[in-house]
């Protein structure tokens, strides 16, 4: 990871625009190494409420970022288009939101919230790939005098939009940090994983850290029931170079796990079932995180590496009437027109839906390994024989579970039908990893041409 140093530092920004009034400034600078285009959007007068030239400012400095090719770091403080300027302010904001959604899928964009920020540029947090929130910095679209004036509850801004709540229930916030400087640092550290934009490789770095290094403690990790549980992190940290991993969105949805992290110095975006968390299995906040991680790995050519361990979606009315087929389409689409190399390891279960949308080989995944451990099937032997076989008494369920796990719960199986490619020793898998992403860092996959998809929104 980047540490602050006297060698590695932020060098002031060579400005765009420097003479144009109002209080955002947009510029070329050095981030600790790493070549950025930064648009300051602090504002102190009237807390930073944006006048035209100030949205126009910030549409300046995203155009000028997709036209160099170099990622958008953002600082940005502000309560919204001036009241006093009309809709020209809001035509300022339009703009800028118009040339962030250029630049994405082409350059990384990142935002630093460090103070208010509300109603449209709240909106622009949404528009960027990862968004660093500092403790003392609030953001939302409609603010407290207003929901309590419609809703008759009062409540306060960090309650409404507070860092805590954005990294733990909305998922706005990739991070939280404790302040601004600390959140520099980190856009410098998830810039490292990153290309400049979406034509090049991201960058590899020198690993000392041996790629055909064992890894028993993996299947250590394991309980010895099937139900038991157990932090992926741990499994995870085996694998990746010196166990490193980046985490956006640590605290929301966390029955899944993202990272970057790197594999014999080459970046990859991770994703993996969490079984300590509702046993891994998928819901919607999960299903969004996964699937826009895994559209921002594919833009920024990340192979993606999918660590498999769960028994399904998570079951209940709420979850359906709130659109669970809608969210897990979302995850399922992002990994079905993914073209950056795929691998996918089972350790445990995968059982159904789940097993389909986590990357599997008729998803278009390149290589899928599993663990002598894992078992492949619809579901999980107790449900099978229960649909199956309800009418049979107790003990004959108990043999008839038995007769299925041999028959269907092993990975041979799904290796003999051609779903899994190689069943690999637990202890080999760093290894494994490494030459599957070796072999496969020449591929280059063309799509037919069309103006765009349909996300599942």
């Amino acid at each position: 990871m980047i540490s602050a140093s006297p060698n590695t530092s932020i060098t002031r920004p060579i400005e765009i625009r420097a003479r144009v009034e109002g209080f955002v400034r947009a510029g070329v600078c050095d981030l600790y190494g790493r070549r950025v285009i930064e648009v300051d959007a602090r504002g102190t007068e009237h807390a930073g409420a944006l006048r035209p030239a100030d949205g126009q400012s910030i549409a300046a400095g995203a155009r000028y970022a997709f036209e160099q090719r170099l990622p958008l770091l953002i600082r940005l403080a502000s309560s919204g288009a001036d009241i006093e300027e009309g809709v020209g302010a809001l035509d300022g904001w339009g703009h800028a939101a118009r040339e962030l959604t250029r630049c994405s899928g082409v350059i990384p964009t990142i935002v630093i919230v460090s103070g208010p920020t509300v109603s449209g540029p709240a909106l622009m947090l949404g528009l960027v790939d990862l968004v660093i929130m500092t403790k003392d910095a609030y953001a939302f679209v409609v603010g407290p005098r207003m929901v309590e004036q419609f809703t008759g509850v009062p409540i306060s801004k960090d309650e409404l939009g507070g860092p805590m709540i954005h990294g733990r229930t909305s998922g706005v916030a990739s991070f939280v940090v404790a302040d601004e400087e600390e959140g520099r640092l980190l856009a410098a550290d998830v810039f490292s994983f990153l290309p400049d934009h979406t034509d090049t490789d991201a960058p590899t770095a020198p690993c000392d850290d041996p790629v055909d290094r064992l890894t028993p403690e993996a299947y250590g990790v394991l309980p010895p029931s099937t139900n038991g549980s157990y932090d992926v992190r741990d499994i995870l940290g085996s694998i990746v170079d010196h166990g490193d991993l980046l985490e956006p969105h640590e605290s929301w949805a966390a029955n899944i796990v993202t990272a970057f992290a790197r594999i014999g110095g080459r970046p990859v975006g991770i994703v993996a079932n969490q079984p300590q968390t509702v046993a891994g299995t998928l819901d919607i906040g999960s299903s969004q995180k996964a699937g826009r991680f895994v559209a921002m790995c594919d833009a920024f050519n990340l192979p993606l590496v999918t660590i498999v361990d769960t028994s399904g979606f998570y079951p209940g009315k709420d979850t359906e009437w709130r659109g669970m087929i809608r969210y897990g389409a979302q995850l399922a689409f992002a990994y079905a027109r993914a073209t950056v190399p795929r691998v996918n390891v089972t350790t445990r279960k995968s059982y159904g839906g789940a097993y389909i949308v986590m990357d599997s080989k008729r998803m278009g995944n390149d290589i899928a390994m599993a663990w002598p451990s894992a078992e492949i099937a619809v579901m999980g032997a107790k449900g099978a024989v229960e649909i199956l076989n309800r009418r049979n008494m107790p003990e004959e369920r108990v043999e008839l579970e038995a007769a299925y796990e041999e028959r269907l719960l092993n990975p041979y199986i799904a290796a003999e039908r051609g779903t899994i490619d190689a069943v690999i020793d637990p202890e080999q898998t760093r290894a494994e990893l490494h030459a599957a992403l070796e072999m496969l860092s020449g591929k280059r996959e063309r799509l037919p041409r069309r103006r765009h998809d349909n996300t599942p929104l």
